[in-house]
């Protein structure tokens, strides 16, 4: 019994320890996981833009006049030299009854003054024949030598004053009839009495082969010296704008690759930089920061028929690809952290964590290219916490 007894409180005691002993023992960390990979990696910057036609034409008013209504709709295709309007002139304004009376008034001046200036023609062609007949006589007289050649002189020259003058008061005439007229085209052309038709227009013509994009101004009527009437375009070629931080606009050259995506197609349409504007501007971010951005643009180089569908202002996601290559070591960037100014991983071998100091290359944001430090295949910890250190025991929460 003693013995039995003993060996029981033996097992008791060696259990207790045991258990104590266990509890002391370090546990194990649960850690996320990635295989160190090797593929294709990219440096890009991802930035939202729009499309814009490349050559538009907005058409104007050359003169003041007024148009009838524009028959095409926005998206109408047509063609270099297709008439797109014509330009009429001004209509006349309405006579108010002061200047109904204003212009019966100026008919009846112009018609006084016509009359008396067929008076005075009359009085002139008198004078005129008179002076002629006169002129006969001294001529005869001057054959019989009774007057001088200096009296003939005289007659001669009060024939050719009286002449001028008939010819003056003939042309007195013709200006007081003109003045009539003018009088009588205020009631004539009012605008109550408008022609239907006018023997001048000026035809408005397209300048390209295009589809309209705009039309300012649709409706019939007066349109002033210079007012826009209608935008056209050539949707084939189109420009992808883009407005970048100016941090980032350094990085871009002219010629760098450029993705389209998310416009509407099934895949994303390749292109390249055209320009990189050197003047910035500054922009209010949704978060009411003030950035300094810079527009850059981009020719895509995709079949247009890819892209038919494509219209002007159209919203794209545009990927500068600053960088790539198709064999690349990489691992996420959450596995990577400073440590004495270098870049350091948490490794796992025989279930344990070991530090091992890397040299990094280019990082995405996603994933950062590893230049030395390990090998394809190798396991590292993601997401490291300040509990883990160089030794620890680990367990795989997942591996990804």
């Amino acid at each position: 019994m003693k013995f039995r007894r003993r060996t029981i409180l033996f097992l008791i005691l060696a259990i207790i320890i045991f258990a104590i002993g266990y509890g002391l023992v370090p546990k194990p960390k649960f850690v996320e996981t990635a295989e160190v990979s090797q593929g294709y990696m990219k440096v890009a910057i991802y930035e939202d833009g729009k499309t814009r036609v490349m050559n538009r034409y907005v058409i104007s008013v050359p003169v003041a006049g007024f148009t009838p209504r524009i028959k095409f709709d926005v998206g109408d295709s047509v063609s270099k030299g297709q008439m797109i309007t014509e330009l009429e002139p001004l209509r006349s304004n309405v006579l108010d009854p002061r200047s109904r009376a204003e212009a019966n008034a100026r008919i009846a001046a112009a018609e006084a003054k016509l009359r008396a200036a067929m008076e005075n023609t009359q009085v002139a062609k008198v004078s005129d024949e008179f002076a002629k007949k006169e002129l006969e006589r001294a001529r005869l007289l001057f054959e019989d030598l009774l007057i001088t050649e200096e009296d003939l002189d005289e007659v001669e020259t009060e024939s050719r004053q009286a002449e001028a003058t008939l010819r003056s008061f003939e042309f007195a005439v013709d200006v007081a009839r003109h003045e009539k007229s003018a009088a009588l085209t205020a009631l004539e052309f009012s605008a109550a009495n408008e022609l239907n038709s006018y023997e001048e227009k000026v035809i408005i013509k397209s300048p390209i082969n295009g589809r309209i994009l705009k039309i300012n101004h649709e409706s019939e009527g007066v349109v002033r010296e210079g007012q826009a009437l209608i935008e056209i375009g050539d949707l084939q070629a189109l420009e992808i704008v883009t407005d970048v931080l100016s941090a980032d606009a350094v990085r871009i050259t002219s010629g760098t690759p450029v993705l389209i995506e998310r416009w509407g197609g099934e895949k994303p349409l390749k292109g390249h930089v055209r320009v990189v504007e050197p003047v910035g501007f500054t922009k209010i971010s949704a978060l009411g920061v003030e950035e300094q951005r810079v527009l850059v643009i981009s020719d895509i180089v995709s079949p247009p028929e890819k892209w038919e569908q494509l219209g002007d202002g159209y919203r794209v996601e545009v990927s500068f690809i600053i960088w790539e290559d198709e064999s690349v070591l990489q691992i996420p960037t959450s596995a990577i952290f400073r440590l004495d100014d270098e870049w350091a991983i948490f490794v796992i071998s025989k279930k344990k964590a070991q530090i091992r100091m890397v040299k990094v290359g280019y990082i995405n944001g996603m994933t950062a290219q590893i230049v030395s430090g390990i090998a394809k295949g190798d396991t590292v910890i993601i997401h490291p916490d300040s509990s883990i250190k160089d030794g620890s025991r680990v367990r795989f929460l997942n591996k990804i």
